[in-house]
């Protein structure tokens, strides 16, 4: 009868769990399928993003003597290099709806929450690479946890991001609640990017060496430290960064509440959903691949 027991219990319990075969067949030639094993893999692996989240977040904080203050000083160094520089007649940045060094401090806090999105998941498929050599889980794990420590990073420059609304008396309208949402959709860009190119980042240490690169170049590209120019060849290559409309919109959802970049906004928000899709499809398409190179 013990036996009979634990058969049936064993039987029930592999019913609970969905049986996955690999075969050497295409999966793209049943899409349904591949978003079906896309979908329970993600859930599957909320748990273990957790924890790798955690552990990130402490030996970040527990191996930096300022610890916290990271977050808080690269917008504050910015904001007041560039605060100067215009008081000092260096460059006219033009009129801003805000006070000038409140406008950068939070242009900036954008900026760098972009770029963290951005390189999150380069550096998490390159610092897992024993694991992935090692250990079979979900990859969506890594991403995950990069992105919970992305969210988690800016709500610690939110309490710089509030300071600094009240010590420069800042208006906020009913249209702050709905900054989070094109928050999201930024951060989300960054990680479109960064989901892209981290198979190969995996396999090369120039594609991280050269994110520091196209990131500083592409900074001076999007209105962090002016407004939105109208005219002029600077002026199209800043309106078609995809960048500027999310940033922009936030910026503008938090603060005045006008938006100017509506269509924009749209566009990049659809680019970004079904970029996000197709690269994550990709990411899990030449995972193996990357993981069987980096192997041998």
């Amino acid at each position: 009868m013990s036996v009979r027991r634990t058969t049936l219990n064993h039987s029930r319990s592999l019913k609970q769990k969905p049986l996955v075969i690999y075969t050497p067949e295409n999966r793209l030639r049943r899409p349904i399928a591949l978003l079906q094993q896309m979908w329970r893999d993600l859930l599957a692996s909320r748990e273990l993003a957790w924890q790798l989240m955690r552990r990130d977040i402490k030996a970040q904080y527990r191996q930096s003597f300022l610890g916290i203050a990271w977050a808080f000083l690269p917008p504050i160094a910015l904001a007041v290099g560039f605060t100067l520089a215009g008081e000092a007649n260096v460059f006219n940045v033009g009129k801003t709806d805000i006070p000038y060094t409140a406008y950068v401090m939070f242009s900036t806090s954008l900026w760098q929450t972009f770029v963290e999105a951005l390189n999150g998941p380069v550096q998490a498929v390159t610092v897992a690479k024993p694991m992935l050599t090692r250990v079979n889980f979900p990859r969506e794990a890594i991403v995950l946890s990069k992105l919970g420590e992305v969210f988690f990073n800016f709500a610690i420059k939110l309490i710089l991001i509030v300071a600094l609304f009240l010590w420069f008396q800042v208006p906020v309208g009913w249209t702050v609640l709905l900054a989070p949402v094109a928050l999201v959709h930024l951060i989300l860009l960054g990680t479109l990017f960064g989901i892209l190119l981290a198979p190969l980042g995996a396999l090369y240490q120039d594609v991280s060496k050269g994110l520091t690169m196209v990131t500083s170049l592409w900074l001076f590209l999007t209105p962090v430290v002016y407004p939105v120019p109208s005219e002029g060849t600077f002026g199209m290559l800043v309106k078609f960064n995809p960048v500027t409309p999310l940033l922009v919109t936030t910026r503008e959802l938090a603060t005045t509440g006008v938006l100017s970049e509506v269509t924009g906004f749209w566009i990049a928000s659809v680019f970004t959903l079904l970029g996000l899709l197709l690269t994550w499809i990709s990411f899990r398409l030449a995972m193996p691949f990357v993981i069987e190179r980096i192997s041998s």
